[in-house]
């Protein structure tokens, strides 16, 4: 459907198997709010980790429906429901949307709960090495909150650009201002010794994309970050008029849920997806 609307760029998640492979999910963990077992039965609670199932293990839960009793089915009350929809491999999906489509794809990685995944660098080298066997390489970004991955992507591929993701808000927040010392979500990197500035940061991790969380996003901030040769583009904005404020600011891109209620407003402000 993204495809059929013109988006210039799809952005999905990533997990990584018991057996390596590479695997599209939001959750590292199998999510109740969407995942049927064999049985048919909703799961009553998260898990197992993606990452203790082979690739055949996840091939038995149908992830094509919301569980309707579910918060997140009333968040998203216009998804279409496709049973039968198994856990699909980033090939496959690489494979799907063709040979001439960008790519904005998270490394799934929490530097406070280490066990969920595989270890930063490992994630990266496995997505790495899908993209390059996609053929996907160059027209993608591998995009993290934690950007101890995003660093080993350039040290493996400088061909790919990579996604300094950021968020502060009291339900989470990755730079930490707050605490004195380097986030562990910043790959060791010292917020105030780069003037307490995210965009030099960000630079500094070799990123070539900022994407902040939408309420975070300030027109100085836009400013310092492509003076600095960054791009903008902040995650993950649904309404439409605060979609048309960020254009107002100038960011670079937009990553939303709802590329048809990003249409009219870029239509109006004389901008195209691609």
């Amino acid at each position: 459907m993204a495809l059929d609307l013109g988006v210039s760029t799809l952005e999905t998640d990533l997990a990584i198997t018991r057996s390596d492979d590479v695997v599209i999910s939001h959750d590292p963990l199998l999510n109740p709010d969407i995942t049927r077992g064999p049985d048919g039965k909703w799961l009553a609670t998260a898990g197992p980790a993606i990452r203790t199932l082979t690739l055949a293990d996840l091939g038995r839960y149908d992830i094509g429906r919301l569980n309707p009793a579910s918060k997140y089915a009333r968040q998203y009350p216009e998804q279409k429901p496709v049973d039968g929809q198994r856990f699909p491999t980033l090939a496959d999906f690489l494979a799907m949307a063709g040979p001439s489509v960008r790519f904005n794809i998270e490394i799934k990685t929490n530097p406070t709960k280490p066990d969920l995944t595989v270890d930063p660098a490992r994630f990266a080298r496995l997505a790495v090495d899908a993209l390059r066997k996609g053929k996907a390489a160059q027209r993608s970004t591998l995009q993290s909150f934690d950007w101890r991955g995003l660093v080993e992507v350039r040290r493996l591929a400088p061909e790919i650009a990579t996604g300094c993701l950021t968020i502060e808000s009291n339900n989470f927040d990755t730079v930490q201002r707050a605490s004195g010392r380097p986030s562990p979500w910043l790959a060791g990197l010292d917020l105030a010794a780069h003037g307490g500035s995210v965009p030099r940061l960000a630079k500094v991790a070799g990123c070539a994309t900022w994407s902040p969380f939408w309420r975070n996003v300030t027109a100085d901030a836009v400013k310092e970050a492509q003076a600095l040769g960054l791009k903008v583009v902040p995650w993950t904005v649904n309404s439409p008029a605060e979609m048309a404020r960020l254009i107002d600011l100038g960011v670079d891109g937009l990553i939303t849920d709802y590329p048809d209620r990003a249409q009219p407003v870029l239509t109006a402000k004389g901008l195209k997806a691609r």
